[in-house]
């Protein structure tokens, strides 16, 4: 335990990151710099941060990744690497983003990583804090960007690039910097024969020349020399030739010899791979595969595979792993830029509707296999040349989830700003339904606020009213109860006005559970029973049973036991006769909560232990981690101790990875109450410390903090420590204050009964 937070190591069986890119085919010996490299770092043990800025094109991304494939054996624990894409004409990669991808890579999974940027920063640098790692942090654009990247580990140097001087970083967080300047001229013309060109009969004059049209920058010499490779039998002074009259009079600007050479090397490329490279700089997010691709072209992907090979072999798009693709940042810029001047914009919009609506297909086919009981919407007509993804498994669905992520955000805004509303509010919806399933807070804002402006630009009522309802989700989730409830009522309200009962039904509900959460009892049961009548006239046993479920819950919070369990026996029965495995779990918790309540141990052992095994045949760590605590607190009252504390130990790794600091913090005080049972009182007030300051951070959780508080005192008194006890206790009812319900009565009453006992 240390500051609250249990960390786990990843698993034995994890391999080591070895994430560089491949190392650069005919890098020319700069071995000044990377000498300054080795002796940087050399000197800099205890904070190993260097900086290698320069301009454009310079090499410095084949600097860094060439120093660390020639010094791998100093980290024997791997190297991490990420693109920060601080110039990309898409928004700049997040700090959040990449920590998610290195704590994955050092082997936590994905229901364990956390999704607060404080918190993951925290896990990553706890996992690199006895390592010998690499880390590569390239393109940065601010310093800001960087710093929650630095694993503060003497033997974990860190590497970044940027083409600003990161001033930040070396005042603040003292760091080197390497300023990497142009090749001179004999190392230009060196690049240029270990490219390919040695094996022309050209005369030197002349190579030097070429190097001198590339104002001896190592992207343009690159693309330059694969245009001189694939003319072997033209001279090379007609082809500098050719390059001065593309570029006009050469000045000696790098920008100018830049576009320049590529130029030179645009033209040269057949007409399907010159639509393709244009088309391609259409795509919004960091990378794409041959399936996007595809789409943006509009032709199937058989017919873009010798085009994508013509491009790469150009060294005008760089491959990647598993398939993808991605423009180096001159380049997409250039590619952009061409598409402005040559396509029209009606084909530029079509091919971006085509895209778009390729993605918005591929996420729906998702999320029916991640989340198959939420409501959809009506998607647009597909254009004849689209051909989205199937799935054949959750699995496959999640894997192609996980690797869009990004581009699913950036396509998300791109539709908003092109023009495409009804496109960009409908993939909002659909990853709603998929982000449920995983918690991504700061995507589920971001796409559910994009997508409110777009269904309010588009007119669309229904589409405002389910992304307001999508927010009031993400804000519940994360415990903003009061913004929660301002969306769910804003999207009932809206239902209402335009006679759509079930979306009625549905917000009813989100609000209900809005007011469970805040123990608003009253409002919540009278929420419930509205919206359970509701789905009763539409026969929609789904939505009714959910809504019993529910309602079931908030009269069992209010002692109405009998009622209770008639309500979630219904449900049940109509989850089971649907087959719903996610809504016969959460009522098998509910009967276990209520068996609970009538000191039926067995009963509630049975019920917890039958949806915690549905949670985990799902493989939803968001059942999992809530269903443990049920089953846990089952255990405690049938004198299980132990078993109530491990399962209370795995919901709390559960929940810290989904990101729920509330339920996380439920979990540590049911394990305080199991180490109390097993008289284990210090570790029992760590617990009941930790969970209640935890709670003390959210302003909606006064009742859980109460209960918090309660337990922390009962430690405290088992301890003979009375007059804190009596503080803590004096604390609580405080915060009880507002609650009227018969169950914080019987609490209150309880407690002054303690605090007037001798």
């Amino acid at each position: 335990m240390g500051g609250g937070v249990h960390f786990h190591r990843p698993h034995s069986g994890a391999p080591l990151p070895r994430q560089l890119p491949g190392d650069v085919n005919g890098f020319v010996d700069r071995s000044a710099y990377l000498d300054q490299l080795d002796r940087t770092l050399a000197e800099r043990r205890r904070n190993p941060v260097t900086l290698v800025v320069g301009t454009a094109g310079v090499g410095k991304t084949s600097l860094i990744v060439h120093w660390g494939h020639t010094r791998r054996e100093h980290f024997p624990d791997g190297q991490l690497y990420a693109n920060l894409r601080g110039h990309d004409a898409a928004d700049p990669v997040t700090p959040l983003r990449v920590l998610e991808g290195f704590v994955s890579a050092l082997g936590v999974p994905r229901e364990a990583i956390p999704w607060d940027v404080d918190e993951c920063a925290a896990l990553y640098r706890s996992l690199l804090a006895d390592r010998r790692t690499l880390v590569v942090l390239d393109n940065a654009a601010t310093a800001a960007q960087v710093r929650p990247l630095l694993p503060g580990a003497a033997g974990c140097p860190v590497l970044v690039t940027g083409r600003g001087m990161l001033a930040g970083l070396v005042s603040r967080d003292g760091a080197d910097r390497i300023t990497l300047r142009l090749l001179s001229e004999p190392d230009a013309v060196t690049l240029l024969r270990e490219a390919g060109l040695a094996s022309r009969d050209d005369p030197p004059e002349n190579l030097a020349e070429l190097a001198r049209s590339c104002a001896c920058l190592p992207l343009a010499l690159r693309v330059a020399a694969e245009r001189a490779i694939a003319r072997p039998w033209t001279p090379l002074r007609e082809m500098i030739a050719e390059l001065r009259g593309t570029s006009g009079l050469l000045s000696d600007g790098d920008t100018d010899a830049i576009q320049a050479v590529f130029t030179w090397s645009y033209r040269s490329l057949p007409p399907d791979a010159a639509r393709l490279f244009r088309a391609l700089s259409l795509h919004p997010g960091p990378d794409f595969g041959l399936p996007a691709a595809a789409a943006l072209a509009g032709a199937g992907p058989g017919a873009v595979r010798d085009p994508l090979d013509v491009l790469t072999g150009a060294h005008l798009l760089e491959p990647g792993p598993a398939g993808r693709f991605h423009f180096h940042e001159l380049l997409r810029s250039y590619a952009m830029d061409r598409s402005r001047r040559q396509d029209e914009q009606g084909e530029r919009t079509r091919a971006v509707r085509r895209m778009l609506t390729w993605y918005l297909y591929t996420a729906d086919a998702a999320q029916t296999w991640i989340n198959p009981q939420e409501r959809s919407v009506p998607l647009p007509r597909a254009e004849r040349e689209v051909e989205p993804l199937a799935f054949d498994s959750y699995d496959s669905a999640v894997r192609w989830y996980e690797r869009e992520r990004a581009n699913l955000v950036a396509a998300t805004r791109a539709a908003a700003d092109s023009g495409l509303p009804e496109h960009a509010w409908k993939l909002s919806v659909v990853l709603r339904n998929i982000y449920m399933r995983f918690n991504p807070f700061e995507d589920w804002v971001t796409t559910s606020r994009i997508g409110l402006e777009a269904a309010r630009t588009a007119g669309d009522r229904r589409g405002e009213a389910d992304l307001l309802e999508s927010l009031g989700m993400a804000y519940t989730q994360s415990h903003e109860l009061a913004k929660g409830a301002e969306s769910h009522g804003a999207a009932l309200s809206i239902r209402r006005e335009t006679g759509d009962s079930e979306g009625e039904a549905l917000s009813l509900n989100d609000l209900g559970l809005v007011h469970l959460r805040s123990r608003r009892l009253d409002e919540a049961r009278a929420l419930f029973e509205r919206g359970t009548e509701i789905c009763r006239e539409l026969n929609d046993p789904h939505w009714e049973a959910v809504l019993a479920a529910n309602l079931g819950e908030a009269r069992a919070e209010l002692g109405e036991l009998d009622a209770a369990e008639a309500m979630v026996e219904h449900a049940l029965a109509l989850f089971r006769d649907r087959a719903e495995q996610g809504g016969e779990g959460n009522a098998l918790r509910l009967l276990s909560m209520i068996r609970r309540a009538r000191s039926d141990a067995p009963g509630a052992l049975d019920a917890a232990n039958r949806a915690v095994a549905i949670a985990r045949t799902s493989r939803n760590p968001a059942w999992e981690g809530y269903w443990l605590l049920e089953l846990a607190r089952a255990q405690r009252l049938a004198g299980d101790a132990p078993g109530s504390l491990s399962n209370c130990e795995r919901a709390m790794e559960l929940q810290h990875g989904l990101g729920d600091r509330v339920r996380e913090a439920l979990a540590r005080d049911v394990a305080g109450e199991a180490c109390r049972d097993l008289s284990r009182l210090e570790t029992s007030e760590t617990y009941h410390r930790a969970a209640a300051a935890s709670l003390r951070r959210y302003a909606d959780s006064r009742w859980p903090l109460s209960l918090a508080l309660d337990n922390l005192a009962t430690t405290l008194t088992s301890q003979r420590r009375t007059p804190e006890a009596h503080a803590t206790w004096a604390e609580a009812l405080r915060h009880l204050a507002s609650f009227t319900d018969p169950k914080a009565q019987a609490l209150r009453t309880r407690m002054e009964h303690s605090l007037s006992a001798p």
